[in-house]
């Protein structure tokens, strides 16, 4: 099967790939979606998530490049039609989605959890989980999410940080109980009401509550909250973008922590 040379975009397996680049009702009915690039191939690998086929192409994989038993090799041609950027190493695969629930994810001392309400833009995301792998944040939970998990912008944008960083979609009644259960202080993001994050305790088991830049977060977070944080805003605008937001706030409870040691 690594012999075979596809070299018509018509093949039939690629028409499915370029199905589940670009739909994502084509990625929730069938289970599966698209890596691109060998770096974030391996983490997809380390995460031990199922990879059902394997395409390359000989002119751009590294010499220590090895073919799959479930490895398909394209032409050029082929490669450029189902890359999404053209420094990814040759390589595109369609993986097996694994998809964890809130009692999936690790059960630690103190958790620091980053929540985002009704995140709609994948490069946000992924922003934010490469963001919450670096501040070695314990998940990441979308709430309400209006994009999926698997779009091949969020992974891209996230550089691999999607399987590094457990990562859970639920609605927001069921965050909320989750971390009640959980003895999780919840602190939400926001302009109304609140206190300098710097001012607020992030060393116990801690949720940083985000919500869309066009609207923030809904009235059922804010009456959920433990404590309303903000960060100081000394030009003439008003906000920040939330992937930077969030960095912020986590390096915080980043800080905050490593002063405890």
């Amino acid at each position: 099967m690594a012999d075979l040379l596809l070299s018509s975009p018509q093949n039939p397996r690629i028409k499915t790939l370029l199905q589940l680049e670009q739909k994502s009702s084509e990625r929730r009915r069938t289970g599966l979606f698209v890596v691109e690039g060998q770096r974030e191939l391996r983490h997809c690998l380390a995460a031990g998530l199922e990879v059902e086929s394997l395409y390359w192409c000989r002119e751009l994989v590294s010499a220590d490049f090895v073919p799959t038993p479930r490895s398909f090799e394209v032409s050029r041609g082929v490669y450029e039609k189902i890359a999404y950027r053209g420094s990814t190493e040759g390589v595109v695969a369609v993986v097996r989605e694994r998809r964890l629930s809130l009692d999936d994810l690790p059960q630690k001392e103190h958790p620091l959890i980053v929540v985002l309400e009704r995140v709609e833009k994948p490069g946000n995301l992924g922003a934010i989980l490469r963001s919450a792998d670096a501040a070695g944040a314990d998940a990441v939970v979308v709430c309400d999410p209006l994009t999926d998990l698997y779009n091949p912008n969020l992974i891209r944008s996230s550089i691999g940080a999607i399987f590094t960083v457990p990562c859970v979609a639920c609605t927001t009644d069921e965050c909320i109980a989750y971390l009640r259960r959980h003895d999780i202080r919840i602190l939400t993001a926001q302009l109304q009401d609140s206190h300098p994050y710097y001012h607020t305790d992030m060393t116990r088991g801690t949720a940083i509550v985000m919500g869309t830049e066009s609207t923030g977060l809904t009235d059922t977070w804010r009456r959920a909250a433990d404590a309303h944080i903000c960060i100081p805003m000394l030009g003439q605008l008003d906000s920040l973008n939330v992937s930077v937001s969030t960095a912020i706030l986590l390096f915080e409870a980043v800080r905050q922590r490593l002063g405890q040691e």
